[in-house]
């Protein structure tokens, strides 16, 4: 038998944390001496052991901990288990990331106020394009929000492409219109060409922009915000109007870095 010391050391945990799980009955030791009320344990013990501890880092309650244990879930199972919990706490580490990311972005638009630059902002007549799309909604503009919808229906859309052999025309674009309350209609579309079919997708003409306010802003999407907050600046020193939609022009993106990406902003204005 080995002191709860020795036990602590062969299981990687701490003294503390096994007088804490004999007292809420999940390990209790082979023996207590009856004089010295020392804890001894047994090298078999080690086995709950590492499930306790396992199963508590997987991010089960204690109570979840101690019906799982003594059901003897086997090796296979806690591996998928632990396959289930990599994959969340990888999804959750990449939410972060992009929080993280954003976050940043937004800080970079506030030491920006003022002294942002509009000299990039031009004026086009943006023709009609013949495209394939799918439409959305995302339940608002938050980007949050936005990014899970746009990267669905794109992933929708290039696999549907690519089953129907079409070869897209131009570069992709996304459109955003506002719907019910703060909803927001997105659409993710490609250009083809005027004789190609597209399968089960809709095939439309998007209308062309009389004038369009337009930003081609360069890096991630995460700061994407510093082109509206442009775009916004310029229309409103210039006295124009825009009737909340948008389009996106992703002039370079996917597989290339998000470093090298370029992404055109296109406000339709009118004369205020």
């Amino acid at each position: 038998m080995f002191t709860i010391g020795d036990f602590a050391t062969m299981g990687r945990v701490s003294i503390r944390m096994l007088r804490h799980y004999d007292a809420i009955g999940l390990l209790r030791p082979a023996r207590v001496d009856p004089a010295s009320g020392y804890r001894y344990y047994e090298a078999g013990q080690l086995k709950r052991l590492n499930r306790l501890v396992a199963l508590k880092d997987l991010g089960f309650t204690l109570a979840e901990v101690a019906k799982i244990v003594d059901a003897d879930v086997g090796t296979a199972e806690l591996r998928g288990m632990l396959r289930l919990r990599q994959a969340q706490v990888a999804q959750q580490i990449a939410a972060d990331t992009a929080r993280l990311a954003r976050i940043e972005a937004r800080l970079r638009m506030i030491e920006k106020e003022g002294a942002m630059s509009t000299k990039s902002v031009t004026v086009k007549t943006v023709p009609p394009v013949r495209i394939a799309c799918l439409a959305g909604v995302a339940e608002s503009g938050n980007h949050e929000d936005v990014a899970p919808v746009i990267g669905g229906l794109f992933g929708e859309l290039f696999g549907a492409l690519g089953q129907a052999q079409v070869t897209p025309a131009g570069p992709a674009m996304a459109t955003y219109a506002p719907a019910d309350g703060d909803r927001l209609t997105v659409t993710g579309a490609c250009p083809i060409a005027a004789d190609a079919t597209a399968g089960p997708l809709e095939v439309t003409t998007l209308d062309g922009i009389t004038a369009a306010a337009c930003y081609v802003h360069h890096g991630p999407m995460a700061a994407i915000g510093e082109g509206y907050q442009a775009l916004a600046t310029w229309i409103e020193d210039n006295g124009h109007r825009t009737d909340g939609t948008a389009r996106e022009v992703y002039l370079i993106s996917h597989p290339e870095p998000e470093e090298r990406w370029q992404t055109e902003l296109q406000m339709p204005i009118t004369q205020g």
